[in-house]
């Protein structure tokens, strides 16, 4: 009997201990309180792109260029460290890159794979609601290249259209967004207009005046050459005044010879 009786203090005993315990947890922590979960609206730091466009599915090509140009670890440290405003992404899934010419991808250059994925990014953070507010012109990572890396985003009735002067797509899907980062599906790939540049050619070389069509005419003698001092033809020359001169003084002498004779034969 009296082990059943000390059984039974030492029962109610361990029970009103733990009456006091639980009392006790109660008042340092609030009822209903859970740990802490990640939320849309948590912190970016702990956003990962590559992870939440893996279970968005269908954007391997986007990811692997991200990847590629290493532009996902200069957006990822952007998030951690950004206190205010954020980025927008508009992401093309691999239907969008399959609508490409073939080949397409592999003719750009390392710098121009840059281009593009910074293209696709938005140096602030738009929510769906505010697409109205911005100015077009809109600016990318691209830069600021004057009608070449532009974008001019219109936002009507609720649909997003993008246009880059070479591309025209739309908004059709939200894949994520917080606070600092919002990302959105777009169904066509956003290509720069100074891909497409054309290149000017030289300009043709001045063709020459075609030749001036001459008349036929009759042909002309040829022309006599002038005579030189030292020229046979020179040498033939007939100098009236000359020629004249020893003529009469021949006849002279013949005359004088003649009278001579003449005298001669009489004096005889």
């Amino acid at each position: 009997m009296k082990k059943k009786q000390s059984l039974l203090s030492i029962s109610i005993s361990l029970l009103l201990s733990s009456l006091v315990c639980s009392t006790t947890l109660a008042s340092i922590s609030p009822v209903g309180a859970r740990p802490p979960r990640h939320t849309s609206s948590s912190s970016s730091s702990a956003v990962d792109i590559l992870g939440i466009l893996t279970r968005a599915g269908s954007f391997n090509t986007f990811m692997r260029l991200m990847k590629a140009t290493q532009l996902i670890n200069q957006l990822n440290s952007q998030l951690i460290t950004i206190k205010s405003g954020g980025l927008t992404i508009f992401a093309p899934d691999d239907n969008a890159f399959s609508q490409l010419k073939p080949g397409f991808l592999n003719m750009l250059s390392n710098g121009q794979k840059l281009e593009l994925v910074q293209f696709h990014v938005l140096p602030e953070f738009v929510s769906s609601s505010n697409f109205d507010t911005l100015t077009n012109p809109v600016r990318t990572l691209a830069g600021a290249k004057q009608g070449k890396v532009e974008l001019n985003v219109i936002s009507y009735g609720g649909s997003v259209n993008i246009s880059t002067g070479e591309v025209n797509t739309t908004i059709n899907g939200i894949i994520y967004t917080d606070n600092h980062l919002a990302i959105y599906k777009v169904e066509k790939v956003l290509l720069p207009s100074d891909f497409f540049a054309t290149k000017i050619a030289p300009a043709p070389a001045a063709l020459a005046p075609a030749p001036a069509l001459e008349v036929a005419k009759a042909p002309k003698p040829d022309k006599e050459k002038p005579l030189d001092d030292n020229s046979e033809s020179s040498s033939t020359q007939v100098v009236p005044s000359q020629t004249s001169a020893a003529v009469n003084n021949n006849n002279r002498a013949f005359s004088v010879v003649f009278i001579i004779i003449l005298i001669i034969l009489f004096t005889a």
